[in-house]
């Protein structure tokens, strides 16, 4: 009993300490930007990996607490225009393309019909432990969009000139021939970029694109360097999933260089 007490007291105190810090920093609420790589029992990657189960509790999470999950392409339509945007909205994102993402993660969105998006490396598609094309195909039919994460999965940063474009715009381009449709979003490998990295995202006609908590917006004002919070399967408390959503989680973690 006195366990659970200071359990209970322990998550009123951080919620208070939490709500106090918004309060007096006036910090503006941005909405979180969730993302995943494997969904899976077991990985060795352990930052990168979370088992179906605790996938499911995040998603019941989300649905029992009344959360708008939107897509990426609807939060960018919404930045464009101006428009204030709800708390309690936020975004599903996952990187690299992983099988997993169709076998254990797409039936699991389908059940709470939440949208999402996947980051593929285009020329990975078909290789194992990755997507395919037909399971790509199926899964955007159910919802799930598809963006460019280059072509080999390149550190941007080191790449200039036609690299550049191959990565960027070559990667985009397959992926459009292939499942015949436009790839709108981009998203960094490791996160890293630089001004003209940002550039040839634009220039390639990407309507925005997602870093990982790196860059120093931390506000999420600029659409080409859309800060996104790691999800794995250590988040296995409500307390941590609602720290993690309350749309403030940017203000107490230490962003890095963008390169």
């Amino acid at each position: 009993m006195k366990t659970f007490l200071k359990i209970v007291l322990g998550s009123l105190g951080l919620a208070l300490i939490v709500a106090a810090v918004f309060y007096l920093t006036g910090y503006k609420y941005v909405v979180p930007i969730m993302m995943y790589h494997h969904v899976e029992d077991s990985h060795y990657d352990q930052a990168n990996y979370v088992t179906p189960e605790r996938f499911e509790e995040h998603l019941r999470f989300l649905k029992d607490n009344n959360y708008n999950v939107i897509s990426l392409h609807e939060l960018v339509n919404q930045k464009k225009a101006q428009k204030p945007i709800a708390r309690k909205t936020v975004v599903i994102t996952f990187d690299d393309g992983y099988a997993n993402n169709y076998s254990d993660a797409y039936p699991l969105l389908k059940k709470y019909d939440f949208p999402a998006i996947i980051f593929v490396p285009s020329d990975a598609v078909g290789t194992k432990g990755r997507l395919t094309w037909s399971q790509m195909e199926e899964m955007v039919d159910g919802n799930i969009a598809i963006g460019s994460h280059t072509r080999n999965e390149a550190y941007l940063p080191e790449q200039s000139g036609e690299q550049l474009y191959n990565e960027i715009q070559r990667s985009q381009e397959i992926l459009e021939e292939s499942l015949g449709q436009k790839i709108r979003y981009f998203a960094y490998p490791t996160g890293g970029f630089t001004k003209e990295v940002k550039k040839v995202v634009r220039e390639a006609g990407y309507r925005g694109a997602c870093t990982t908590n790196r860059g120093y917006d931390k506000a999420n004002k600029d659409i080409f360097e859309l800060n996104r919070i790691r999800f794995s399967n250590n988040d296995n408390s409500k307390v941590i999933l609602w720290v993690k959503l309350s749309g403030y989680y940017n203000l107490f973690r230490k962003n890095k260089n963008p390169y």
